[in-house]
């Protein structure tokens, strides 16, 4: 056994102290996979924060719910009695390990996450328009045609664009719900948390 964990086993008999892992889940599926590890493996506690968001379609702009981190879940317990069962429990694909290690999340890193989410169990993302900005139209006449903001009303929720129709640039003002940010995901581009490795057992 590593000495790490031999160590941490010496100050809790039932082996170390619990510890935030990351987890693998199945598509789509992470908030089941955190309620079913919370209902069937006694001492896990879960953290799959999500997030609410709008997104220009084919049929408009539409709200969406989706996992902050998609395909992923955080949870806390004892590796040395939980493992197993949270490697099998349902919509759980795997373990994040390095190395053959897994992949130990610091408790710091779910704190800021929980701070920056307020603990809320959804949190609603809005997207600010400022000028300069570029949107996608997804409603009206203009629906399809890409805008550059050009000023924000915000007292009436509207914002007047330029736009390129018929080959000439038109001015127009439009209404918040009438455009959206052309981004498949509005935290697709944040960097992941940082996690440190923790040898396996066995």
């Amino acid at each position: 056994m590593n000495s790490a964990i031999e160590k941490a086993g010496r100050s809790d008999p039932s082996g170390i102290a619990p510890r935030w892992f990351c987890l693998r889940t199945r598509p789509k599926q992470e908030h089941l996979a955190a309620q079913q590890l919370r209902l069937r493996v006694e001492g896990v506690e879960t953290y799959a924060p999500r997030i609410r968001y709008r997104k220009p379609t084919r049929r408009g702009t539409i709200w969406f719910i989706e996992a902050l981190f998609p395909g992923y879940l955080f949870a806390r317990f004892d590796p040395m009695e939980r493992m197993r069962q949270v490697r099998h429990s349902t919509g759980i694909t795997g373990v994040v390990a390095f190395g053959g290690k897994y992949a130990v999340v610091p408790d710091d890193v779910v704190e800021r996450l929980r701070a920056e989410i307020r603990n809320e169990e959804i949190r609603v993302v809005t997207e600010p328009f400022h000028e300069g900005d570029i949107a996608e139209i997804v409603d009206g006449p203009f629906r399809g045609l890409e805008a550059l903001i050009v000023r924000v009303l915000p007292a009436r929720e509207r914002v007047r664009v330029l736009l390129n129709f018929l080959g000439r640039e038109t001015a127009a003002e439009i209404s918040y719900s009438q455009i959206a940010k052309p981004s498949a995901h509005p935290l697709a581009n944040c960097p992941p948390p940082s996690i440190s490795s923790n040898p396996r057992r066995g």
